[in-house]
């Protein structure tokens, strides 16, 4: 189409000049979310139903996670982390205990966590955590011995809030302070923080008086480590989205048995925890094995721990 008029021709082209920047500063615009996921593989993530570990990568790439702390990568031929870093093509850490996949640049490994730069060119920090799975408090209030746990036959039954918030105590309280001074040690105090892992420990949102009431737990109990996690200003990115326990109880642990199995109880014991200056969660999801469990669906789910993912809105 041929045009001789100076004042249309004129137009057009700034209209192509406008659209010309209006799309490339779109393309170079950083995503405003980040995905941050929790997932325990269980025993380097071949072992259930003897599954590859290209499972386990697929369960992330679902996922759509930038971030994952992962928690059991030994298998029984050895680590896994390097190599499900590769079937992803991410980066890893393992330095310090971190255990974290991210397909984000890492320019600092710490103790049981990462700096990461993010494509805005900011800083977060990610840790990640597998605390003591012995004694289990809910395993102690209810009378259970798991024949896979090697310290079965040395559990001790309890009966009361107070004995269960000691023995967690004694059990987590000096792993996770070390992860809570770690944070405390952080220069900035206003940039994302997530701590993410298996607690081995439920959360006091969840064992209250109604759930007590209603029979989903025996008794309520105020878990000290949830606790501890409030009181350093985390926020437990699950129960954020969800505050109803009753209506959303958001089970981790563990597909692996029947709702009613005696030999276990279930329970959410993985968590995505975050604080920083205008951080906020935007929707959480539960990865697992089918429809009436999780939000995202995994067939064959290759982990006997349902994963937590969460997507957080960073500040501009």
């Amino acid at each position: 189409m041929k045009t001789s008029n100076p004042v249309i021709f004129t137009l057009l082209f700034k209209c192509a000049v406008i659209f010309g920047l209006s799309s490339h500063l779109l393309a170079e615009t950083p995503n405003k979310n980040i995905r941050v996921m929790s997932f325990n593989i269980h025993r380097g993530g071949v072992v259930l139903l003897k599954q590859p570990l290209s499972q386990t990568a697929k369960a992330i790439q679902l996922a759509k996670a930038d971030i994952v702390g992962i928690q059991e990568t030994r298998s029984p031929k050895g680590d896994t982390l390097e190599d499900l870093a590769k079937l992803l093509g991410w980066n890893h850490d393992k330095g310090k205990g971190s255990n974290i996949l991210t397909r984000y640049e890492i320019v600092e490994s710490l103790y049981s966590g990462v700096k990461v730069k993010l494509d805005s060119g900011r800083v977060a920090y990610v840790f990640n955590v597998h605390l003591s799975s012995h004694p289990y408090q809910p395993y102690q209030l209810l009378e259970i011995r798991p024949r896979w746990h090697k310290h079965t036959n040395a559990i001790t039954f309890i009966k009361t809030e107070a004995e269960a918030i000691e023995w967690a105590k004694k059990a987590r309280g000096a792993e996770i302070s070390k992860v809570l001074k770690q944070v405390k040690s952080i220069p900035n105090k206003q940039v994302p923080v997530f701590v993410v892992g298996d607690f081995n420990e439920p959360s006091h949102f969840d064992w209250t008086e109604a759930a007590a009431k209603a029979g989903r737990h025996p008794i309520k109990v105020a878990y000290p480590t949830s606790t501890e996690m409030a009181k350093a200003g985390f926020s437990d990115s699950y129960r954020k989205i969800y505050p109803d326990e009753m209506e959303n109880p958001g089970i981790t642990w563990s597909p692996s048995y029947k709702v009613g199995d005696p030999r276990t109880h279930h329970d959410r014991i993985d968590f995505v925890y975050f604080k920083g200056n205008g951080l906020q969660v935007k929707d959480v999801k539960i990865l697992g094995e089918n429809e009436e469990n999780a939000d995202i669906v995994v067939t064959p789910y290759p982990s006997d721990h349902r994963a937590v993912v969460g997507t957080f809105t960073l500040p501009m």
